[in-house]
């Protein structure tokens, strides 16, 4: 492929979970650690502070495992500076997807009849962690976790002989 080819969507994303299964990660489980959250677990957050949906969910946390971000929030370039931030020199965003869905009128050749035809569409773009980002205001700044919630795990034993009795 050359460097100008680009890969759509949907490749882009089954070879990013391919990849991560390769590894050995299961993209889909437990992709926090309490010791680094302190038992806060969050969908990742737009820039407006409302949760991602849908497979975007996984990618973002994906790009979060891969590249250590403690941070839920998620922005892209021209939302940082709106912000009167900035992205710092040299850092790579995640890309994620939209579904949407509009409608085109269309006009029928023979019977010069227009109709209304609704067609579905994909748009991916590029977003940052706030911890990529210079200058947020401080409502994005990440919380330090404080000591685990949980200092090991601790077993119920009700809930270990049901699981025993389940085989």
């Amino acid at each position: 492929m050359t460097k100008t080819a680009t890969i759509d969507p949907h490749s882009r994303i089954t070879d990013r979970i391919i990849a991560q299964l390769e590894q050995g990660i299961r993209p889909w489980a437990k992709p926090w650690s309490i010791d680094r959250l302190g038992g806060r677990v969050t969908r990742p957050l737009r820039a407006t502070g409302e949760p991602y949906r849908g497979i975007n969910v996984l990618l973002l946390w994906l790009e979060a495992i891969a590249s250590g971000y403690a941070s839920p929030t998620w922005m892209t370039y021209r939302q940082a500076q709106a912000l009167g931030a900035q992205v710092r020199k040299g850092e790579k965003g995640a890309p994620i997807v939209y579904y949407g869905s509009s409608s085109k009128t269309r006009t029928d050749e023979q019977s010069g009849e227009e109709r209304e035809e609704g067609f579905r569409f994909l748009k991916s773009y590029t977003v940052f962690n706030a911890e990529q980002i210079e200058g947020l205001p401080e409502r994005f700044a990440t919380i330090e976790a404080a000591t685990p919630v949980l200092s090991g795990i601790e077993r119920d034993e009700r809930a270990e002989a049901a699981a025993r009795q389940s085989g």
